[in-house]
């Protein structure tokens, strides 16, 4: 059966402080620089989720309610508008760099695109999340 990927955009809004507990203070400025602020700086992120799945034989893709509350529950209702370093138990021990919330954020969705009900032989090919207009991390686990 023919394959596609479908890819789908969302949006949330965090902060968080880019800080490395075994380094000293002077080595997290002199690397995170400003991202290292104690009190934090937010992004808006965008993240987008590429799913491969079969096209039935009419043509036609599973709708995508069921992705986009599978998004909402297991990615912006826990991030969205929170500090990640202080609210969320994933950044707790873990620096909350777009490298590390983007592997986050497919291992939390991984499993569970593989079981989506809708979309019977959904795969999580990859993530992207972009932090800025400029920087964004592609992670496919």
């Amino acid at each position: 059966m023919d394959r596609v990927i479908i890819r789908h955009q969302y949006e949330f809004s965090a902060a968080h402080r880019l800080h490395c507990a075994d380094l000293s203070d002077e080595q997290n400025i002199k690397i995170f620089g400003k991202c290292n602020n104690p009190e934090g700086h937010g992004h808006n992120y965008v993240l987008e989720v590429a799913i491969s799945l079969p096209v039935d034989p009419m043509g036609e893709i599973a709708t995508v309610e069921e992705l986009d509350e599978l998004i909402d529950t297991t990615v912006i209702k826990p991030f969205d508008h929170k500090h990640l370093n202080k609210d969320t138990p994933e950044f707790a021990d873990l620096n909350p760099t777009v490298e590390n919330i983007s592997k986050v954020i497919y291992e939390k969705l991984a499993p569970k695109v593989d079981d989506l009900g809708s979309m019977p032989g959904s795969e999580l090919v990859e993530i992207k999340l972009w932090e800025t207009q400029k920087t964004a991390c592609t992670y496919k686990g």
